[in-house]
């Protein structure tokens, strides 16, 4: 039976991945490894797409704004984790809890908009090449990006809003290195039928809806480059979204994973570490991905760094 708290509640304990005080160390430096190696490279891809005139394009302006949605994502939850692991606490105040979630949905939903409007580039791009320029304009371009910031804005509003309206227990322990909203509704002992309600719902609108479309993008891509006669010619037509496809899989395969997982009967803990894939792990891979399979990228690195452009 969970007793409620009518009190207003400070702090909420985020257990993280281990209680072993020996692991700490490790986890402390693998995290933080990882969270500089994914700062800096999204970093490196924002400069090398604004520095070189030739990456002015639709397609880099994009994968600039993706890079900074990376960074902006990894950043609302690792930094705590890091300075909970360092000074061996577990503590997080009631208000940071609720500003992490809001910002974590805020980037994972700016994600999934961006990842979908790159999709629909390419489909331009590769079915509509003759009227590229016209249609992905940077009236349009700067539209697009716009209306994924509001969107994502004001459903993490939202969602945030309808957990300030819930009362909760006594005992706030997360099995989690972060607050995901779940776990924190499960810790409600009001009602919670609403915010599941908008939770089902706005998966499926806000999710769902990407992800169809950025199927049905490919679909038509598939079918133009399958009309391609040379060889050569269709290897070029795909080259081009390669990159984007890959990010696209990892992102939404990881993170289905870890919600299918969710619901399986399973160790709390076993969920956190799954969700290192898509919250830390495809934000540093990215810029890894775009700049080994693109000649552009890579030459306008190597001016950043110095090195001789072939």
């Amino acid at each position: 039976m969970k007793s409620c708290n009518d009190t207003q509640m400070s702090e909420i304990l985020l257990l993280g991945f281990s209680q072993e005080p020996e692991l700490q160390s490790l986890i402390f430096g693998l995290f933080l490894s990882v969270y500089l190696i994914t700062v800096f490279g999204n970093l490196l891809l924002i400069l090398a797409v604004s520095s070189d005139s030739d990456l002015h394009t639709p397609m880099y302006f994009f994968l600039a704004n993706l890079s900074f949605a990376d960074i902006c994502f990894t950043s609302t939850t690792v930094p705590k984790m890091l300075v909970n692991t360092q000074t061996q606490s577990k503590v997080i105040t009631y208000s940071g809890c609720i500003t992490q979630m809001y910002f974590f949905m805020l980037f994972a939903g700016l994600e999934i908009f961006l990842l979908t409007v790159m999709a629909y580039d390419r489909f331009v791009a590769i079915c509509h090449p003759l009227h590229y320029t016209i249609i992905m304009n940077p009236w349009l371009c700067g539209l697009l990006v716009l209306v994924s910031w509001i969107l994502s804005f004001l459903h993490s509003l939202l969602e945030n809003l309808l957990v300030l309206q819930l009362a909760f227990c006594t005992d706030l322990e997360i099995p989690h290195f972060f607050c995901e909203l779940n776990q924190v509704i499960q810790l409600a002992c009001s009602d919670t039928f609403i915010n599941n309600l908008v939770i089902y719902f706005a998966t499926a609108l806000l999710v769902g809806g990407p992800f169809a479309g950025i199927l049905y993008s490919y679909s038509k891509i598939v079918s133009s480059i399958h009309r391609i006669s040379s060889a050569q010619g269709k290897y070029k037509a795909f080259s081009t979204c390669a990159s984007h496809l890959s990010v696209v899989s990892l992102f939404y395969c990881t993170s289905l994973g870890v919600y299918l997982s969710s619901a399986a009967p399973q160790s709390p803990h076993a969920i956190a570490v799954a969700s290192v894939m898509y919250t830390v792990v495809t934000p540093m891979l990215n810029p890894f991905i775009y700049s080994l399979r693109n000649r552009d990228i890579k030459r306008a690195l190597k001016r950043i760094i110095g090195l001789p452009v072939m």
